[in-house]
């Protein structure tokens, strides 16, 4: 087996006891790069040359003896809205191009040991299903190129699926790290929102937006986890609640755990072999000895048109600083400043961010925001009661992550329909809670398919627990590039 498709807790163990060296681990994963990239297009910057020092640095310190977080050296890919200080940062836009943050995001400074492999490829300021939505290129499924890799945070999923990287770290506004990792047969975790810190990350939606981790298991995804948590006084809605060890749940008996199947999320317009492969890992999960419980959630029905109310308003008063004077792109011909601020926005910015700033004006401008926003608003109060009415008798949901397995580019020209193919996750943003969606099986093409398990608030160890428990017999198959 070659480095790059080890996960990155064995990885981390052979650098431990130095049956590898972290410059030879990053060697072979920049080797892998240049042999597949090409055909995954998951990166929009690579930083070799201040890897490979980095990597080099790392194996010295660890020659020394010095005390070192179990992420000490492993390759990681970054989503491009992050910022990494002295790397480009560009949100997959125009508008942001050329910046170069002159600071860290929190995240960044918890992972000083890190080797960064470089940014990842994103739909423009994260709002898109398919990643089609960047400004420089699309980036592919690595299971079928023809198809795409799935949310915001696709070429994060693409790059750990196809071992660009063995862990990345994505965002979730809406699904944008469970769904491409459903659609790319990887595992990827969406944390309590509050969990960590959102400074440094470029907001999209600050009331929804939330970092997370990508790996290739549960058990990956919860070290990486380990690490960027925690209070943030820069960050004035991070938890100030004690982080516990998200490993240490792992390999404990299913036995006894209570979980909740929501009839709606198995109801019409779920594909039947993705419905078919989630309720036969209900079934196994009940033959670990937990038991099963059918329950509803009549507000799903509603979800959708709540997160684009409530992600479109907090968009359209985020993305107001891009004014093309203070910083990002500015246009070469303007008269005026009304002019200067106009086409800055209209050159800097794509077709699907301009339409979510002009939905998100229009439901908070006067004599619509009590009939959109405040409703929407309202509805999110449901949505949190009946997830607490469940959890008040369950340990666990068991979903669907996507209605379907990944996309060809054909099916994605409607914006309607893919807004719709956010049914199974938004809900768990609009929440606040956290998720994990892990691969339960593949399609009749080979394609992927992914489960979501949500958990409580602060109950991350839980839903790492469960995954884990179902990937030790489970067989992932890897794409074949």
């Amino acid at each position: 087996m070659e480095l790059f498709e080890r996960n990155a807790c064995d990885l981390s163990e052979m650098i431990k006891n130095k049956e590898i060296s972290s410059a030879e681990l990053t060697k072979s994963v920049f080797d892998r790069i240049k042999t597949v990239e090409d055909k995954v297009d998951a990166y929009l910057t690579l930083d070799e040359e201040n890897a490979m020092k980095k990597a080099a640095e790392i194996d010295e310190k660890l020659a020394k003896g010095e005390e070192l977080s179990p992420l000490a050296g492993i390759p990681v890919g970054i989503k491009d809205n992050i910022s990494t200080k002295g790397l480009r940062t560009t949100c997959a836009s125009k508008m942001l191009g050329n910046y170069v943050p002159p600071f860290n995001a929190t995240v960044m400074n918890k992972l000083d040991d890190i080797v960064i492999t470089g940014k990842l490829n994103m739909d423009e300021f994260a709002m898109g299903s398919s990643t089609e939505n960047s400004h420089f290129k699309p980036t592919k499924n690595p299971f079928d190129t023809e198809r795409i890799p799935g949310g915001s945070s696709g070429g994060s999923a693409a790059a750990v699926a196809a071992g660009l990287a063995p862990v990345a770290l994505g965002t979730d506004t809406g699904g944008s790290i469970r769904q491409p990792a459903a659609f790319c047969g990887v595992t990827g975790i969406k944390p309590t929102y509050s969990r960590v810190s959102r400074f440094g990350l470029v907001a999209f939606a600050s009331s929804l937006d939330q970092i997370g981790s990508i790996g290739l298991d549960a058990h990956d995804c919860a070290i990486l986890l380990n690490e960027i948590c925690g209070y943030d006084f820069h960050d004035g809605t991070s938890s100030k609640l004690e982080v516990p060890d998200f490993t240490a749940k792992i390999g404990e008996s299913m036995k006894g755990m209570k979980i909740a199947l929501p009839k709606e999320f198995y109801a019409e317009g779920i594909n039947d072999e993705v419905k078919a492969a989630v309720l036969k890992a209900a079934e196994e999960y009940k033959a670990m000895g937990a038991e099963l419980i059918e329950c509803s959630m009549p507000s799903l029905k509603y979800a959708v048109p709540c997160y684009y109310l409530l992600a479109c308003a907090e968009a359209a008063s985020n993305l107001s600083r891009y004014d093309g004077i203070k910083y990002g792109h500015r246009t070469a011909t303007a008269d005026s400043y009304e002019e200067l601020i106009i086409k800055s926005r209209s050159e800097g910015f794509g077709e699907e961010v301009k339409r979510r700033i002009l939905l998100g004006n229009y439901c908070l401008s006067s004599g619509y925001y009590d009939a959109y926003y405040r409703k929407a608003m309202a509805l999110r109060q449901l949505i949190r009661k009946e997830y607490n009415d469940i959890f008040e008798k369950c340990d666990v949901i068991l979903t669907p992550t996507t209605p379907a397995v990944a996309y060809s580019p054909e099916m994605t020209s409607d914006p309607v329909q893919m807004y719709q193919a956010d049914i199974c996750t938004v809900t768990v943003n609009i929440a606040g809670l956290p998720a994990i969606s892990t691969p339960c099986g593949y399609d009749s093409k080979g394609m992927p398919i992914g489960m979501s398990v949500i958990g409580r608030k602060f109950d991350e160890a839980t839903i790492i627990k469960t995954a884990d428990a179902y990937e030790k017999g489970f067989k992932p198959v890897a794409p074949k590039l």
